[in-house]
């Protein structure tokens, strides 16, 4: 078997493991135990965490210098046509990267005490096999639909397994992200019927508006629409205020997807599908973009900054750093969308550890208030170890993925407009104070006397909690040190778009 047939088979595999194995623990649901069900869950995403690294390498060693989409395949299932799935430089890296969070959270999941483990792992895996179908599919109404499919799940594990607030902040969740997803329909509806393109896939419709072009007003309505529907599902600013009640009532394991990998679909759609077939809308909305993005960096960077709850201050600082990923884009530049996929690559990966890291902590201490913390380096070492160094990696310290991200994002700015970039540096010296502070509030100086009565008695991390930790960690060492892995093709695929001309 040649390579290429060989990874449209891994493609396949990967995508659908977790879905197979979802329906089979649901029609055999009398029969498979809480162990079983876990095992299942571990060994889906197994499967789907092998075959996307062996995709993601065989990419970047044979396809990355070409451009364009590898490995097409359209499976059938007995008879019954299935979407139609490839990857390309700009969803390569975002597939690999649900893969890893997808692995993390399984294993994460499997050393936990859930009631009604069966269930809790039909969603889980499900969710996985949405996120890997959204970010491999080349139609962009399947794009959509996987999207759906992932974010169903939550809606019911925040129901029944969230913390305090559980319901209300799964209805406002529902609430924002159903208008999002509407609102993004209704675009992507438009940009169909207008094209009058043959289907919803991306090369269809790219032959269309090659054939007939649209309309500048046009391209401004439909590309505004994806704009503040798909920033719905981003959190852009005003946007926001659902993802941190949620992300802090959700379970750890969604959490760590949704933050991770399925809060960046919006992004995701917006430069795989909007800016290269709309350049003109993103032209006209890109400083109103920037400022919104601004407003996510700055304003909900200090909003961050009050926060003592842990689990909280996590989750503000994830929306906050969405406003670099969005100013990459507005920047129209090869360079900023780069940046703004490495950002959000390591971001991904450094969030999903600190929602586990911090649910570590609170298991531990039975706080959320990082005032009533201190004093944790001494009986959890290694906690702390990846703790600091999920902190520095969410700053942006160089060898970490994160960094270059956030290099790029702030030399394209820099282009575009240097007032914007003053601006956004702000947002780095923001999210260190917090950072840092977090860190010397929980693991420096002394216990607090909420924790003196038990405090030699709080051991340090499992085994079974090194394992998730430290290939989150180890992902964002890898991309640090060779963050070519995730670039290799990005400046063939982004330099063929044609509003991305500021810097090639």
């Amino acid at each position: 078997m040649e390579m290429d047939d060989f990874c449209r088979v891994l493609l396949n595999v990967a995508v659908y493991a977790p879905i197979f194995g979802s329906v089979c623990v649901s029609a055999m649901f009398p029969f498979f135990g809480n162990r079983s069900a876990k095992a299942v869950g571990v060994a889906a995403a197994g499967l789907s965490f092998a075959s996307a690294v062996f995709i993601w390498a065989a990419y970047a060693s044979e396809f990355s210098s070409s451009g364009g989409f590898a490995f097409a395949t359209s499976p059938e299932f007995f008879g019954v046509a299935l979407p139609c799935l490839a990857l390309n430089a700009v969803s390569v890296p975002m597939f690999a990267l649900a893969a890893v969070v997808g692995l993390a959270a399984s294993l994460w999941a499997a050393r936990t005490e859930i009631g009604n483990a069966r269930l809790y792992f039909i969603l889980l895996m499900f969710m996985q096999g949405g996120l890997l179908g959204a970010f491999s599919t080349t139609n962009v109404m399947w794009m959509y639909m996987f999207h759906e499919f992932a974010l169903v799940p939550t809606f019911i594990a925040m129901c029944l397994w969230g913390g305090a607030g559980k319901r209300m902040a799964a209805m406002q969740m529902a609430v924002y992200l159903t208008l999002g997803a509407l609102v993004s329909l209704v675009g992507i509806i438009a940009l169909y019927a207008r094209t009058n393109s043959d289907d919803f896939s991306l090369l269809s419709i790219a032959l269309a508006v090659a054939k007939t072009p649209l309309g500048a007003d046009w391209q401004y309505a439909v590309f505004g629409l994806l704009m503040f529907g798909l920033g719905t599902l981003v959190s852009l600013f005003p946007f926001y205020s659902w993802a941190p009640r949620a992300y802090s009532s959700a379970p750890t394991s969604f959490a760590m997807l949704h933050a991770g990998v399925l809060k960046k679909f919006g992004l995701y759609v917006l430069i795989q599908v909007a800016v290269p077939l709309l350049s003109a809308g993103c032209a006209d909305w890109s400083k109103t973009m920037a400022v919104l993005a601004l407003f996510n960096v700055v304003y909900i960077g200090l909003v961050t900054m009050a926060q003592r709850d842990l689990k909280m201050m996590v989750s503000y600082s994830s929306v906050a750093h969405m406003g670099l990923c969005f100013l990459g884009i507005a920047s129209m530049s090869v360079l900023g969308v780069g940046g703004a996929i490495l950002l959000m690559f390591g971001h991904g990966a450094s969030v999903a550890l600190m929602f586990m890291l911090s649910n570590a902590v609170v298991n531990r201490t039975g706080q959320w208030d990082m005032l009533k913390m201190g004093g944790l380096y001494k009986r959890t070492p290694v906690l702390a170890a990846f703790f600091l160094a999920a902190t520095l990696a969410g700053l942006g310290l160089p060898g970490f993925a994160n960094f270059w991200g956030e290099l790029a994002i702030l030399v394209s700015l820099w282009n575009f407009s240097p007032a914007i970039c003053a601006v956004a540096s702000t947002g780095l010296v923001i999210s260190a104070v917090y950072g840092l502070r977090a860190m010397a509030n929980i693991f420096m100086g002394e216990p607090t006397e909420g924790l003196s009565g038990k405090f030699n008695l709080i051991p340090d991390m499992t085994f079974g909690e090194k394992i998730p930790a430290a290939i989150l960690l180890a992902l964002l060492l890898f991309v640090g040190f060779f963050p070519k892995s995730v670039t290799a093709g990005l400046d063939a695929d982004l330099s063929a778009v044609p509003t991305l001309t500021q810097s090639k």
